[in-house]
């Protein structure tokens, strides 16, 4: 595995510079631009894709943390249903001891690594109070190829993809850790607050009983 060449510090920013790379990339169903001359590409089609077996580029995670692989094909519905069970303690998103996961580790790569981002995103807000850390990274990718013609032979490529890891905790992290993000506290506006912006007028104001008393000496 390549040593990682960038920290995430917001997920939009990852997803901007991601975006990036990948626009320059070849599409996932078509063999790179180098070797389209040769072995024309619209001959030949995917058969298999597979990734090296790297280690988490986020330091400390437990071997039996809850892993999200997402992939370009995935449904960010499924993803977060089952990632908001396990992490809320619901149904059968309870582990062993009968208490809900403290952790998960959401990664994607290439043209994944978008939908990682969205399903983080949304993750966040529906549990609430998430410590996060974010790694940027590439990994390999091995691709098979084959020709839908008789008798010709088959390819296999090996390409660097950029790929993202996102731990999101219930558990304090260490903030001095490149790309931490801590929880995003929710704002909603109280009565109060809303009274002192002069968005809610209390029904026995001043004013309104001036105007009253105005409306009366009128008449």
């Amino acid at each position: 595995m390549s040593e990682p060449r960038g920290q995430m510090q917001t997920s939009n920013a990852a997803s901007s510079s991601l975006m990036e790379q990948q626009s320059a990339s070849p599409d996932p169903d078509v063999p790179p631009s180098s070797s389209s001359s040769k072995l024309g590409q619209s001959n030949f089609r995917r058969v298999s894709r597979t990734e090296d077996s790297s280690p988490y580029p986020i330091p400390g995670l437990a071997a039996d943390i809850l892993h999200m692989r997402v992939k370009e094909g995935s449904k960010i519905r499924n993803l977060l249903r089952f990632a908001t069970a396990r992490m809320e303690g619901e149904g059968e998103g309870k582990d062993s001891n009968g208490t809900s996961l403290r952790q998960v580790v959401f990664t994607g790569s290439g043209r994944g690594v978008t939908k990682t981002i969205n399903c983080v995103e949304i993750l966040k807000r529906k549990v609430g109070e998430l410590h996060q850390v974010s790694k940027l990274y590439y990994k390999t990718v091995n691709e098979v190829w084959e020709s839908p013609q008789q008798g010709a032979p088959g390819i296999t490529m090996q390409r660097t993809v950029p790929a993202i890891c996102i731990l999101l905790s219930k558990d304090p992290l260490d903030p001095q850790e490149p790309g931490y993000q801590p929880p995003q506290t929710k704002s909603v506006p109280t009565e109060d607050a809303e009274r002192r912006r002069g968005l809610i007028r209390p029904a026995h104001s001043p004013s309104s009983q001036h105007t009253a008393k105005r409306v009366c000496l009128g008449d």
